[in-house]
């Protein structure tokens, strides 16, 4: 068990529901006092609750990260009440789940403005306060489909990729000045939140769902807190469906293609009343709070081997080469065996 984190500051953004929730949850559970940003007043003020009744400090600002002045006021008000920042984690985002044709441009406009501008003003208020330190970890929420877009999510798929071109070109920026603050990236799979609840939506009266399999947002969140704590990597992948998404792309993008045409409009559509009202210019949890999980717990996974064999790799290894020994050791008492016979 690491030791606890007391006296160290964080900021997650979207932290009123989903991810970001439990992610907060987790970093109050290990010590850190915690700031929350979000549009949604009610799941801001119980996402408070939640980290509070771990005994650490909590606030909550609610700002929309695509406003970059209201960004860095929020962070200006969570220093003069927390302190200085240790770790800013990025994970706002907004979407529109339909066929590209049928995405208005100011409907692309704004979930760009929210899921890649809210990264960008996020990392830069945060260097702005971190570089005179020459101290801090920023944490940078990601996808697997950031590294392949699938049809209905061109909007959320661009901006996703967006996010890693922009953290490799700060990242490199930092090293040439020779800052010790650190990037890492956290690329999660499907995840179960409310998002597929409240996000706009155009299926042909259908509902959204994630493309199987789901994993529930408690699985992201220790990843997430692993990585600040553990920044010299440059990047995470959590879930065994983001590895092979990743790989994928990267050795058969054609087969890739093909699959996604063929199915991927049908594995992210299920039966069910189609939203009505959505999030994407006005939050939903203004006035109620939906939590960190979505409609899915019956299908999702409580956790990821790959997740648990990263943050064990030592251990791993070291099982690894026991066994490589183990083997090589059985390998030559079979053969001095086989020559006595």
């Amino acid at each position: 068990m690491a030791a606890k984190a007391e006296g160290r500051v964080v900021v997650v953004s979207g932290a009123s529901a989903g991810v970001g929730r439990a992610t907060a949850r987790e970093f109050a559970h290990r010590g850190y006092a915690v700031a929350l940003l979000s549009r949604g007043q009610a799941g801001l003020d119980a996402a408070v609750e939640e980290a509070r009744a771990e005994g650490v400090p909590a606030m909550s600002v609610a700002v929309d990260v695509s406003d970059a002045d209201a960004v860095r006021g929020a962070l200006a008000r969570v220093e003069s009440e927390l302190g200085p920042v240790d770790v800013w984690v990025n994970c706002a985002f907004a979407t529109v789940i339909a066929p590209f044709m049928e995405v208005e441009p100011e409907e692309y406009r704004r979930v760009t403005d929210v899921t890649y501008h809210g990264y960008v003003h996020g990392t830069r208020a945060a260097l702005e306060r971190m570089l005179p330190r020459d101290r801090g970890v920023i944490v940078q929420v990601g996808s697997a489909l950031g590294y392949r877009g699938i049809p209905l999510q061109a909007a959320y798929c661009g901006a996703k990729h967006a996010i890693r071109g922009f953290t490799d070109s700060v990242r490199a920026e930092l090293l040439h000045r020779g800052s010790r603050i650190r990037f890492t990236e956290v690329h999660l799979p499907a995840v179960n939140t409310p998002q597929f609840t409240w996000a706009r939506s155009r299926l042909n009266g259908h509902r959204p769902r994630p493309v199987a399999p789901v994993y529930q947002p408690e699985v992201a969140a220790r990843a997430i807190v692993w990585a600040a704590e553990h920044p010299r990597r440059r990047r995470y992948w959590v879930g065994i469906s983001t590895v092979g998404t990743v790989l994928g792309q990267r050795f058969a993008p054609r087969l890739v293609d093909w699959q996604q045409g063929r199915s991927g409009p049908e594995s992210q559509m299920r039966d069910a009343h189609p939203i009505t009202r959505d999030n994407l210019f006005h939050p939903l949890d203004d006035v109620r709070d939906f939590g960190a999980h979505g409609e899915f717990d019956d299908e999702s996974r409580e956790s990821s081997l790959l997740q648990e064999m990263s943050q064990r790799r030592r251990t791993v290894a070291a099982l690894g080469a026991a066994g490589f020994v183990a083997g090589a050791a059985g390998v030559a008492v079979l053969r001095r065996a086989r020559r006595g016979l």
